[in-house]
């Protein structure tokens, strides 16, 4: 920071302006749009929904409320708006709430500024310290967001009207910058209160101090459009103040779902195994949410999120990876019979709606089994497989199972229409990656009705119907 202006006059002599945070956040968006650049960045499957309407709120300079399930990347939005800032900003030194330097609003801005005039220090803040965030609780109260009477200050000899013994809150100690609220309809309907000044008259009362801080923020909330747990809601008047209520979805494609799991999936430390996932696998994972999200026995106001997905993408590939430390293999390559491994990672994330106790492993495996079925059918053409089914007629039995070495399944490679379904599934000639589409193909004819399947203590036995 040594090259920039270290006092108010340099500032001024600089030629540096002040701005409006919204201001400010305006200009930087219409820059990146005149580049054909997004707003925010990092996000998937939001382009022709959610993007142009925060783009417009973001021009007109609103205060604005994201509405959506959980998983749907409200926070991730909120957080990416930082980015919108000057990357620094002069602020008068020592200022507790960001003091701007030619309009300081708290106190010992002021005097400081009447006592040195232009020689008055300033100090530069990264955008990164202009965000504030607080995740809204039942508990929070009036002094976390906008302030308290700090009785320290006051045991030093200060009287109680002096505004110097004011401790500022969350609030106040964002100006200039962005304060975000997580999940608004837990703050209790009093709290929610205080903030109507905030919004409206860009102002907070601290206590039954008659000091007025025209703070200068830009508020953006979260929240469920149905609180499904009941714990709360948005009062009226606070929401009529949001300049622009957003409505964030779940990905409404396989490809979007199956690109926010390549993005946001942990890679593993696999000790020198190459890890590869075929892509009807990856498709099958994103299968298993989009089916969660139809399923009538899935509770829907409670959402499914798309970290449904990306556990079990994990899971996936951990099972995987585990059984190639196994066996000693040096390629692991997720396969059908690695999906049972999903129930502890799907259980937790879905709320399953059953009149039974203990029915929830049951309808994971629907869903599963609904998932490889629905990618089979978009994969494979079930008229090659005429000769393969008869061949099971025949007395021919394939047994499969995770602890099965890839190497066993090479026989079944040349059987009829796998080896052109190997094409089909863009698989090469590995043995980990022969297992896994071998294991696919027959798990579908299974699911087709084509053929039995015996499943006990982790082994699977195909064979014919009759």
């Amino acid at each position: 920071m040594a090259d920039r202006p270290q006092t108010i006059g340099a500032l001024r002599q600089s030629g540096w302006e002040s701005r409006p945070v919204k201001e400010e956040v305006r200009a930087n968006a219409m820059v990146r749009l005149a580049a054909g650049e997004p707003v925010v960045t990092g996000l998937l499957g939001y382009d022709e929904t959610v993007l142009p309407q925060l783009e417009n709120a973001l021009l007109a300079g609103h205060d604005v409320i994201f509405l959506g399930e959980r998983g749907q990347a409200k926070t991730r939005i909120i957080r990416s708006l930082v980015e919108l800032l000057d990357e620094w900003t002069p602020i008068i030194a020592g200022s507790e709430i960001n003091d701007d330097p030619y309009a300081p609003i708290s106190k010992p801005a002021r005097d400081l500024v009447a006592e040195h005039g232009d020689d008055t220090p300033i100090e530069w803040l990264h955008r990164s310290r202009r965000f504030g965030e607080k995740l809204a609780t039942p508990d929070t109260a009036i002094a976390d967001l906008i302030g308290e009477v700090d009785p320290i200050r006051v045991a030093e000899g200060r009287y109680l009207a002096d505004e110097l013994t004011i401790h500022y809150g969350l609030v106040p100690r964002t100006n200039r910058g962005i304060f975000a609220i997580n999940e608004l309809p837990d703050l209790a309907e009093r709290i929610q209160v205080g903030l109507l000044n905030v919004l409206e008259e860009r102002d907070v009362q601290i206590r039954g101090y008659k000091v007025r801080l025209p703070l200068d923020v830009m508020l953006v909330a979260s929240a469920n459009p149905e609180d499904y747990t009941n714990r709360g809601r948005i009062i009226t008047p606070l929401k009529d103040r949001f300049g622009a209520q957003i409505r964030t979805h779940y990905p409404t494609g396989l490809d979007t779902e199956m690109a926010v799991v390549a993005q946001e999936a942990r890679r593993l430390d696999t000790a020198g195994i190459q890890i590869t996932v075929p892509a009807y696998m990856a498709e099958v994972v994103a299968a298993i949410t989009h089916q969660a999200r139809r399923s009538s026995q899935v509770n829907q106001r409670s959402g499914v999120s798309v970290r449904l997905s990306i556990a079990n993408q994990e899971t996936l590939v951990a099972n995987a990876l585990r059984r190639a430390l196994r066996l000693g293999e040096p390629e692991a390559v997720p396969r059908v019979s690695d999906l049972p491994a999903l129930v502890a990672s799907t259980a937790g994330k879905v709320e399953i709606e059953s009149l039974e106790e203990g029915r929830e492993g049951d309808i994971v495996d629907r869903l599963v089994k609904g998932a490889v079925l629905e990618t089979w059918r978009a994969w494979c053409r079930p008229e090659r497989f005429k000769d393969l089914v008869d061949s099971f007629e025949g007395g021919l039995a394939v047994e499969t199972g995770e602890d099965v070495p890839s190497g066993a399944y090479a026989a079944y490679a040349d059987l009829p229409g796998i080896k052109e379904t190997l094409g089909d599934l863009d698989v090469g000639e590995a043995p980990a990656e022969v297992a896994s589409a071998v294991e696919f193909v027959l798990e579908g004819l299974h699911l087709s009705k084509r053929l039995n399947k015996d499943a006990h203590a982790g082994r699977a036995t195909y064979r014919a119907r009759s």
